[in-house]
C-alpha cells in the first residue's frame, strides 16, 4: 500500500530546473510518438475501456493502429486533407483515440466536443470552425442532427454505434478501407488540435494547438505523476477527452509513453471512482478538486474498503486547499500535486512530490521548460509577494521557444493578441510568488471582489467552509449592498447526511460563519450563506462563479 514517506522529500527543484533543455524535431506528428511507435508490440495493451453496464473491452497499441489507419483512408476518400477540420463528439471510448490518431496522422486538425453539448453550442462551434465531418455516437447524435440544418459546411457524419439514415456507418467505412496509410510528413509546428475554450467573458475562442504542444506538456505530466512511467504503471482519470484536462493531461500523454489508460462511459461517483482505480490497478490518476472533494466527504477512509495502488494524484481547475490536500496524505497514502495551466498553455506550473515538497493550497513551481512570472497590467514583472497575473514567457530561461503555446486563436487574430503583454502570455489568473518560487493562486481576475474596501479572493473562504464535516462544497461571491459595496455571500452544498429543517439551517449557518470567523480574517466571514443542491459547473469540473455573481445581480436589480 502506498504510503507518504515520513523522510522529507530532497528538495532537486532548482538543478532540474535549470538543467532543462528542449529538444524539438522539426518533422513531429502526435500519432507517430502515440500509436504508430508501440504497434510493434502486439500485446502492448493501450486502452482499458468500461461502461456503466459492465461492459469491458481492451485496445492494444497495434488494433489502435490499424483502426487509425483503416479510418485515416476513409476520411481521405471522403476529402479530409491537411489541416482540415474534424469534429470529435465522442465520450471516454476506444473510437476516441482511433479518430484522434487518424486525423493527426492524415494532417487534419481534430476538433474534440463534450457529448453534454447542446445543439447551440455545436452550432456555434461547428460554424466557426468550418468542420466538415462530425464522428459521433448516440449520446450527441441528437443535439449534432438538431445542429446540422445551420451547419453548411459539415458534409458527413460518422455514427459509430451502428446504422442510422443520416449518418455514415463507422463499422462499414472502416470494414472498407485499408490498414495501410502512408501518414502525412507534418511538422511540429503544424495544427493538430482545436479544442475551444469556455472562457469566462464573450463567446467561446478556440485555441488552436500545434503537434508540438504535447512535447510542451511532458515535463509538467512526468512531474506531476510523480515521474511517469514506471513499470505496470496504468492511468485514469474522469476529465473528459474532450477537453484540455483529459486530452492533454490523460489521453495523449499516456499513449506517448506507451502506457495503459482506463476509459469509462458513465456518470462520476465516489464510489464508481474507488472501484474502478481498484479494478484496474491504477496507479496514477488526475482528479479534479470536486471530484477530490466528494471522494472525502462519500469515503473519508478508502483503505479500509479498497485495495489502491495509487502513487501519484494530480490536480487542476480549482485550488485544492489544505483540506483536500491532507485527507489526500493521510486517507490515500499520496501527496496530491497540485498543477495550473490553460488550454493556450498547459501544464505550465505544478508540483512533483517525489523531486521536490509540496506546499499545502500551493500550485506550484514553474515546471522545467517553462518561464513563468506574475506581472502587472503592463507586462513588468513583479516582486516576490505581489498579486498580478500569471504569465508565461514565449522563451525559456536559456533563450529557446517554449513548445507549450498555442498557435493561436482560430479566426480571431485580435484576440490571440490581446492574450500577450509583450513577450508574457496571460492567463487571467490571479496569485503571488512568494521567494522560494511557489505561486499562491488568488483566484480569476473576474473573481476577485470588495468588500467593505477589502480585497476578497472566494478560494481560501471556500477551502475553509469545505473543511467543515457539513459541507461538501462551496462557491463565495459577491452580493451587491448599498452600504459595503458588496458583501461576501456563500453558496454552499451540504453532505446528504445533514438533517434539513428551517431551525437546523438557521443553526447551521451561524455555525459556519463562525467556523470561517474563527480561522480567517473577520472580514471575510459570509454574511449571507445559501443552501443549495449542486453548484453551476462547467463540464470541465469548474464551479462557475460568473452564474452565481449574475444571480445577485439579478436579485438586487444591479447592471451587470
Amino acid at each position: 500500500m502506498p504510503a507518504v514517506s515520513k523522510t522529507p522529500v530532497q528538495d532537486q527543484y532548482q538543478s532540474l530546473y535549470d538543467d532543462f533543455v528542449w529538444h524539438v524535431p522539426t518533422r513531429f506528428n502526435i500519432a507517430e510518438v502515440c500509436s504508430r511507435r508501440w504497434a510493434k508490440d502486439p500485446e502492448r495493451i493501450a486502452l482499458l475501456c468500461d461502461d456503466e453496464s459492465g461492459e469491458h473491452s481492451a485496445l492494444t497499441y497495434q488494433e489502435l493502429h490499424d483502426e487509425a489507419n483503416r479510418l485515416s483512408n476513409a476520411l481521405r476518400y471522403l476529402g479530409i486533407g491537411q489541416q482540415h477540420c474534424v469534429a470529435i463528439i465522442l465520450p471516454q471510448r476506444a473510437e476516441t483515440a482511433i479518430a484522434h490518431m487518424a486525423c493527426y496522422q492524415l494532417g487534419a486538425v481534430a476538433m474534440p466536443m463534450s457529448i453534454l453539448f447542446g445543439p447551440d453550442a455545436l452550432e456555434y462551434r461547428l460554424q466557426d470552425s468550418a468542420a466538415s465531418v462530425a464522428i459521433v455516437d448516440q449520446a450527441g447524435l441528437d443535439n449534432l442532427l438538431a445542429s446540422r440544418a445551420h451547419c453548411p459546411a459539415l458534409k458527413h457524419l460518422i455514427y459509430v454505434d451502428g446504422e442510422h439514415v443520416d449518418c455514415l456507418d463507422w463499422h462499414e467505412l472502416l470494414a472498407e478501407a485499408s490498414t495501410v496509410f502512408t501518414p502525412v510528413d507534418t511538422l511540429a509546428t503544424d495544427p493538430a488540435i482545436l479544442i475551444y475554450t469556455s472562457g469566462t467573458t464573450g463567446a467561446p475562442k478556440g485555441a488552436l494547438l500545434p503537434h508540438a504542444a504535447v512535447i510542451g506538456n511532458l515535463t509538467g505530466f512526468v512531474a506531476s505523476q510523480n515521474w511517469f512511467p514506471k513499470k505496470g504503471d496504468v492511468f485514469w482519470s474522469p476529465a473528459d477527452w474532450a477537453w484540455t484536462g483529459g486530452l492533454m493531461d490523460a489521453l495523449l500523454p499516456t499513449l506517448y509513453f506507451g502506457q495503459a489508460i482506463v476509459g469509462y462511459q458513465g456518470r462520476f461517483s465516489a464510489e464508481v471512482a474507488f472501484r474502478l482505480m481498484e479494478k484496474h490497478a491504477v496507479t496514477n490518476t488526475f482528479l479534479f478538486p470536486t471530484a477530490l472533494k466528494m471522494m472525502m466527504k462519500a469515503v473519508p477512509l478508502p483503505r479500509k474498503t479498497y485495495k489502491l495502488k495509487l502513487r501519484a494524484i494530480m490536480s487542476a481547475g480549482e485550488a485544492v486547499g489544505d483540506a483536500v490536500f491532507h485527507w489526500g496524505q493521510k486517507a490515500l497514502g499520496v501527496t496530491i500535486n497540485e498543477m495550473f495551466g490553460q488550454t493556450e498553455m498547459n501544464y505550465i506550473v505544478g508540483n512533483s512530490a517525489a523531486k521536490w515538497p509540496a506546499r499545502p493550497g500551493s500550485m506550484g513551481r514553474p515546471y522545467p521548460g517553462h518561464r513563468v512570472a506574475v506581472v502587472d497590467a503592463d507586462g513588468k514583472v513583479l516582486p516576490a509577494g505581489s498579486i498580478g497575473d500569471v504569465a508565461l514567457n514565449r522563451t525559456d530561461r536559456h533563450g529557446m521557444p517554449d513548445p507549450i503555446f498555442f498557435l493561436g486563436y482560430w479566426n480571431n487574430p485580435q484576440a490571440t493578441a490581446d492574450k500577450f503583454r509583450g513577450d508574457w502570455c496571460c492567463t487571467g489568473d490571479l496569485a503571488l510568488m512568494d521567494e522560494d518560487g511557489y505561486l499562491w493562486y488568488q483566484g480569476r481576475a473576474d473573481d476577485m471582489f470588495k468588500a467593505a474596501g477589502y480585497r476578497i479572493g472566494p478560494s481560501e473562504i471556500e477551502n475553509c467552509l469545505v473543511k467543515h464535516a457539513a459541507v461538501a462544497n462551496a462557491a463565495v461571491v459577491p452580493k451587491p449592498d448599498a452600504e459595503r459595496g458588496n458583501l461576501v455571500k456563500a453558496f454552499v452544498v451540504l453532505v446528504d447526511s445533514v438533517a434539513r429543517n428551517p431551525l437546523a439551517d438557521a443553526a447551521l449557518k451561524t455555525e459556519l460563519q463562525a467556523h470561517v470567523k474563527s480561522q480567517l480574517a473577520p472580514y471575510e466571514y459570509p454574511k449571507e450563506i445559501e443552501f443549495i443542491d449542486a453548484l453551476p459547473m462547467t463540464t470541465t469540473g469548474k464551479v462557475q462563479r460568473r452564474v452565481l455573481r449574475e444571480l445577485e445581480r439579478d436579485r438586487a436589480g444591479t447592471p451587470s
